[in-house]
């Protein structure tokens, strides 16, 4: 009776991390040591978020040891020569708020240390994926609020989190932040039950989502140029295909991506209306017109990962998957394969030595 009870209370545990409006959260912490053969030095990747930077697999005890920051890590070392350390600082279910002051300021002496080269961090998508979760639970005339303050807090606690990074990170070195994919797109794709008190109408989940989401991007990419921050482009990584499929001379998920020169309104009437055809869900993310690959995982939220995985809250060394010799134009074979594989591949765009 006793084993039975507890196999229930661990089913239903990972049960609420797999749903996105889950209100529960958990420290899933990790550290990982890359080795190279004749390194005579460690160096630091710093990583602060959510269950995505954590490599959440549907575990409370383990998660993906390839999760985005290690993927960024491994590349960053052959350049370097150096060892790399990858320290997850992530908390799984946390929205931005709790990112912020529970992972970036409080744990923030893991940005300090004087080894550290690449601090990165992603937040946000749990205050969208609780607003989603409300939205769509609801009958009678919307209360759409919570999108607006999904939006709000995005933009508040991104800005908080930059300058406080800025303030304490090692000068000269590296950081970075991601923006949103959009899991459940495709799901989206239907009426809601309450109607839109503007209209008194059902209205489309996706594309009410989608706007909200896109503008959430676009100023975390914004707020990433005014305070020196690389700003990597998940949602074009993960939601457009890797060939031109509309014919206007762009591959899709170079189309989509983040242009600093446009305006919020420009940039959300380029996602939403002009290359709306080509967002596609990440679980099927065509590297060309006939190969496709599920960058998502079954819980349809988070990303596909390759390899092993690793005991949260544990730390460990040794080489890395991919030796210098299998970096080839700066990609390893499984770069595009998996949806840890293309976000940490991304990421790497933008490390010290490169």
């Amino acid at each position: 009776m006793k084993t039975r009870v507890v196999l229930m209370v661990r089913l239903a545990l990972s049960l609420a991390f797999c749903t996105p409006a889950a209100a529960t959260t958990i420290n899933q912490n990790a550290s990982w040591t890359i080795t190279q053969s004749g390194a005579t030095q460690t160096v630091r990747v710093a990583a602060y978020g959510d269950s995505i930077f954590a490599g959440y697999r549907g575990s409370l005890s383990s998660v993906a040891k390839r999760s985005a920051p290690h993927v960024a890590g491994e590349y960053a070392g052959i350049p370097l020569h150096s060892n790399v350390e990858i320290v997850r600082r992530t908390k799984s279910g946390a929205v931005a708020s709790d990112i912020y002051n529970n992972k970036i300021v409080a744990e923030a002496s893991y940005m300090k240390a004087s080894n550290v080269r690449v601090v990165m961090f992603e937040m946000c998508g749990n205050d969208g994926l609780q607003s989603r979760s409300n939205i769509s639970g609801q009958s009678g005339t919307c209360d759409l609020s919570s999108g607006d303050t999904a939006l709000s807090n995005c933009a508040v606690y991104t800005e908080k989190a930059m300058q406080y990074i800025n303030a304490n990170a090692p000068s000269g070195s590296v950081k970075m932040v991601s923006n949103l994919y959009y899991p459940g797109y495709d799901a989206d794709n239907a009426l809601s039950k309450c109607t839109d008190p503007a209209t008194g109408k059902p209205f489309n989940k996706q594309s009410k989502f989608l706007e909200t989401l896109v503008r959430e991007n676009w100023r975390t990419c914004h707020l990433a140029q005014q305070y020196g921050f690389a700003c990597t482009d998940s949602f074009a990584e993960m939601m457009g295909a890797d060939y031109d499929s509309n014919g206007d001379g762009l591959v899709d998920s170079d189309a989509l991506r983040f242009n600093p020169s446009e305006s919020e309104d420009d940039y959300v009437r380029r996602l939403t209306v002009t290359l709306r055809s080509t967002i596609r869900d990440s679980n099927a993310k065509f590297l060309s017109a006939s190969t496709s690959v599920d960058y998502i995982q079954s819980d349809n939220t988070h990303p596909t990962y390759y390899g092993s995985t690793m005991s949260s809250g544990k730390s460990g060394s040794g080489a890395g998957e991919f030796g210098a010799s299998q970096i080839v134009g700066g990609r390893n074979p499984q770069w595009n394969r998996f949806g840890h594989e293309r976000m940490g591949w991304a990421l790497s765009l933008f490390n010290p030595a490169n």
